[in-house]
């Protein structure tokens, strides 16, 4: 194989070492080939060990599939946590895959993709294959088939309910697609199936991760932020109530630390979104980190006395937690600032109450939320005399409540951009637009400098006090992965 469809441009024997010691660590950041068999595994794959000189690397299981090989049916590379959205340090490529992933090749074409991304479609072509070894279009289509695959699997849907909610507009593409990918017709995939869980109440997706994961962390994070009403932490698990495209829904989330996965339970009558959710909970819970890659890139100045090398060995596994909603990270963001997290969430459970949707079934049932957020629409009219904070921080979220409904923000804008249209907004600093793009974008170097909690952490650490300039100066040491610093020093100070 060519040499551009390594994931790396270092000597492929890194990438042999990785695949011969199977270290669940490489899971999904690279792919192995085999030439013998013409078919493409994880780095974990269980079955005999092929010869090295039998073997080819590649970048993403859609590069894999543009070369011809077929994927495994024992090590699934459709289950495997997925390529790093930071694949190639490229902000381009970047938002794209997230775009990839909330269905923009669905129903567009590469142009209008690029043409989002404020890019030529030649240059966004020439982006993906640098970094990714596979076309936008290519990787649409094995995110479509792989998402098929778990569905055949793991659900009773019918054939037509598969490939629409694996984003297929007929079921003719579908078949034919399927049978070139795996020369298997789905519904002899189907007989030969085993089906791990029962999915009479939902539907259930194992969603793998790179270990470690610090599940404790993650999930104390969310519960002292859970919306009340309409997320929660019960039993070890998250729940929350949605709505997408007007379908109602509840997701509940366990952790599996033994299989290095998170079991993800779906309630909703209509799967045609089912892909859009699972790329959403993998969003949350930020299921594509290589923790490995950042705790090399933050202790790469290998500095004497580093705090953030203690750190990590500290509290291995630390994320950046997301979100479901962006604009409903982004109000929390505003109600959050100079009030403590419980007063916080106490004033967030106020403003559903008053504006969210009831939901009557899961009012009755202590074992889910009851409410719906609020939409930009209905914020957008709110009455700012009836909540009980600061006028000019409701002022703040009715503006930008306004801006989200009228397109003026988008949360799906380059970075900085966003940002800037944060910022434009009264009652909005750049404390609150960095806390946004972190959680609600996944922004991996967003850093909050102005947080008294980090300067606090970070005086005590290196026994003197940094200002605000000289803290952004010690910062500059840890891009492309701040956010990831942050975590960890707000870690530390807990």
């Amino acid at each position: 194989m060519a040499q551009q469809s390594l994931k790396y441009n270092a000597d492929t024997s890194i990438l042999e070492k990785a695949r011969l010691s199977r270290d669940p660590r490489f899971d999904g950041y690279f792919f192995v080939g085999v030439k013998t068999t013409g078919i493409y595994c994880r780095p974990i794959c269980p079955v005999k060990l092929p010869k090295s000189e039998n073997v080819t690397f590649f970048k993403s299981a859609a590069a894999a599939a543009s070369e011809g090989f077929r994927p495994c049916l024992r090590c699934r590379p459709e289950a495997s946590p997925g390529t790093p959205a930071w694949s190639g340090t490229s902000a381009t490529v970047s938002r794209a895959m997230r775009l990839i992933s909330e269905g923009a090749l669905d129903g567009d074409d590469v142009d209008v993709l690029a043409s989002r991304l404020g890019v030529g479609s030649r240059h966004l072509c020439r982006l993906f294959d640098r970094h990714l070894g596979a076309s936008p279009l290519a990787v649409a289509q094995t995110r479509r088939v792989h998402f098929a695959k778990r569905l055949i699997d793991n659900t009773n849907l019918k054939m037509s309910d598969v490939a629409l909610s694996s984003g297929y507009k007929s079921v003719r593409r579908f078949n034919a697609h399927f049978k070139a990918v795996y020369d298997q017709t789905p519904s002899i995939m189907r007989s030969k199936r085993n089906i791990e869980t029962g999915l009479l109440a939902g539907f259930t997706f194992k969603l793998n991760y790179r270990p470690p994961y610090d599940w404790e962390h993650m999930l104390r994070f969310l519960e002292l932020r859970a919306v009340p009403g309409v997320e929660a932490v019960i039993n070890n698990a998250y729940v929350r109530n949605f709505i997408l495209d007007g379908e109602p829904g509840v997701i509940r989330i366990e952790h599996l630390p033994a299989e290095n996965c998170l079991a993800s339970k779906i309630e909703i009558n209509d799967p045609a979104r089912l892909l859009t959710i699972v790329e959403r909970i993998k969003r949350i819970f930020d299921l594509t980190a290589d923790p490995h890659e950042i705790s090399q890139g933050l202790t790469a100045s290998d500095q004497p006395g580093d705090i953030l090398q203690r750190l990590i060995v500290r509290f291995p596994g630390t994320r950046i937690p997301g979100c479901w909603d962006s604009f409903e990270v982004a109000v929390r963001a505003i109600v959050g600032q100079q009030i403590s997290v419980a007063g916080a969430t106490t004033v967030m459970g106020r403003l559903v109450r008053q504006y969210g949707v009831t939901i009557p079934a899961a009012s009755k049932c202590k074992s889910r939320p009851g409410y719906l957020f609020p939409a930009p629409e209905e914020l957008a009219r709110l009455d700012i005399n009836r909540l009980s904070m600061p006028r000019g921080r409701a002022r703040a979220i009715k503006d930008m409540a306004r801006a989200v409904a009228a397109g003026d923000i988008d949360f799906t804008d380059d970075f900085e951009m966003l940002i800037r249209a944060l910022k434009s907004i009264k009652g909005i600093g750049d404390w609150t637009a960095q806390y946004i793009v972190m959680r609600a974008c996944g922004a991996p170097d967003a850093f909050l400098a102005g947080d008294l909690v980090l300067q606090k952490v970070v005086a005590r650490e290196m026994g003197k006090k940094l200002s605000l300039r000289e803290l952004e100066q010690a910062a500059e040491q840890w891009r492309p992965w701040r956010a990831y610093a942050a975590m960890l020093l707000w870690r530390c100070a807990g």
